[in-house]
């Protein structure tokens, strides 16, 4: 039986549960960061990134209603986190549509959910579920600690290419910058609530199994857009 971990070794094992499958070693990253994409590929991406995040307040409400207002610190978080989401100068989805539009697609395109992957799909429905159905400690693991806690570092990566070698403005590439900095701070905060009411060892194993889901349907998210969107035509290029 399982034994109710340290904070320190709690948050060393949620760490853990994400490496080897972080995002940003991803294929579709790797060719990113080294500059083997094109503005059409940028656009593919966004159309389908728009359904992964579009809905991130949605998942976070979820979990908001799930959580006892005895929690007031997380139901705090979950808020604010929704707020920087949706009612903060510029909605990040709109930050999102305005990459997409620089890359040679259309709002309409984006929000349209025919051009979502079936791996899209699955991230965004696994989303749903985690936050409809999970303890709120654990669905914050999986969102906040999982997924979002993941962004500073793929952007830290691609947003310097986008710039250097891509050649989109700065303006153009205002959604990466945000989050770089947004996420670093809900990532922080998100493991700080899983280290203060994880606090029993099977909500601790049951977090750390939804941190390595999370970090495993992120990295199948961006293995399929690789598969659809970019390997034939590298294959091509390399022939």
């Amino acid at each position: 039986m399982a034994e109710l971990l340290s904070r320190e070794e709690f948050r060393a094992a949620l760490e853990e549960a994400i490496k080897g499958r972080h995002s940003k070693s991803s294929p579709f990253s790797e060719a990113w960061a080294s500059g083997k994409l094109s503005r059409e590929h940028f656009a593919r991406w966004a159309e389908n990134h728009y359904h992964y995040v579009g809905p991130f307040a949605d998942y976070l409400g979820y979990i908001y209603g799930n959580t006892p207002d005895r929690f007031e610190p997380a139901k705090d978080f979950l808020l604010q986190n929704m707020y920087e989401e949706e009612l903060a100068d510029v909605r990040h989805a709109d930050l999102l549509i305005r990459f997409a539009e620089a890359c040679g697609t259309t709002a309409e395109r984006v929000k349209d959910e025919r051009n979502m992957l079936p791996t899209t799909r699955g991230l965004q429905s696994w989303c749903y579920t985690i936050a409809m159905r999970e303890h709120f400690v654990v669905a914050t693991a999986a969102l906040v600690v999982g997924l979002e806690s993941q962004v500073p570092e793929i952007y830290r990566k691609q947003l310097p290419p986008l710039l250097e070698k891509y050649h989109f403005t700065k303006e153009e590439v205002e959604f990466f910058d945000l989050h770089i900095v947004s996420d670093e701070i809900h990532g922080e905060r998100g493991y700080q609530i899983v280290l203060d009411y994880a606090d029993t060892p099977e909500l601790q194993q049951r977090c750390l199994e939804v941190v390595r889901d999370g970090a495993e349907m992120r990295w199948a998210y961006m293995d399929g857009l690789y598969r659809a969107y970019v390997e034939k035509d590298l294959r091509a290029l390399s022939a």
